[in-house]
C-alpha cells in the first residue's frame, strides 16, 4: 500500500514506537522482514540507548544487540538504512558530541562488517538522528563514519532544514 502512494522506506524501531507502543527486537524484525519481501523499499531501522543505559556504561550492549537483531534478518542485496538516535537526544536539545556520535557509529559499521563483510558494510548508510540541527549538522557529518542526518524537530524550520541539506551536500 505504502509503495502505491510513491513511499519507499519507513521509520523501525523508533524509540518512541519502543517507549509509547511496547515495540520489542522481535516486532522490529517482523517489520524489517516485511520490508525485505518488498521490491525497492528500503527500511530505516533505529537504534539507540536510554539516559540511563549511557550513564551506567551499557551503550555498547544495548546498540550491538539492537544492531543484531538487525543483521539477523537482513537480506544483503536489500537497501538498508540504520538511524542511531540516542533516545536521551530525542527532543531534549542535547546531543551526542561528535566523538559519541561516532564512536557507536563505528560501532555500528564494525558489526555490519563482521556479519557481512566490508561491501555491504561500506554500503549501508548509518544516520545521526538525535537533535541534529544547525549547530551540529557540520561536525557530526565531519565523522568517518556518519553518512547523514534523520532530522526531527529541526526540519519545521525552513531555513535550518535548507541550512542543513546545504551542509549535507556540501560534505
Amino acid at each position: 500500500m505504502l509503495q502505491e502512494v510513491g513511499v519507499s522506506s519507513t521509520l523501525i524501531g523508533h524509540s518512541e514506537r519502543r517507549t509509547l507502543f511496547g515495540d520489542t527486537e522481535e516486532s522490529v524484525q517482523k517489520r524489517i522482514e516485511a520490508c525485505m519481501k518488498e521490491e525497492n523499499f528500503c527500511p530505516i531501522v533505529c537504534v539507540g540507548e536510554t539516559l540511563e543505559q549511557r550513564e551506567r556504561g551499557k551503550t555498547t550492549d544495548v546498540i550491538t544487540k539492537q544492531v543484531k537483531t538487525i543483521l539477523d534478518v537482513y537480506k544483503t542485496d536489500k537497501k538498508l538504512i540504520i538511524a542511531y538516535e540516542p533516545v536521551w537526544a530525542i527532543g531534549t536539545g542535547k546531543t551526542a558530541t561528535n566523538e559519541q556520535a561516532q564512536e557507536v557509529h563505528a560501532l555500528i559499521r564494525k558489526l555490519i562488517r563482521e556479519a557481512f563483510g566490508d561491501e555491504v558494510a561500506d554500503r549501508t548508510r548509518i544516520l545521526y538522528g538525535g537533535s541534529a540541527n544547525p549547530k551540529n549538522i557540520s561536525g557530526l557529518l565531519d565523522q568517518p563514519d556518519i553518512d547523514g542526518a534523520l532530522v526531527g524537530g529541526a526540519s519545521l524550520v525552513p531555513a535550518d532544514f535548507a541550512y542543513m541539506i546545504n551542509c549535507a551536500y556540501e560534505k
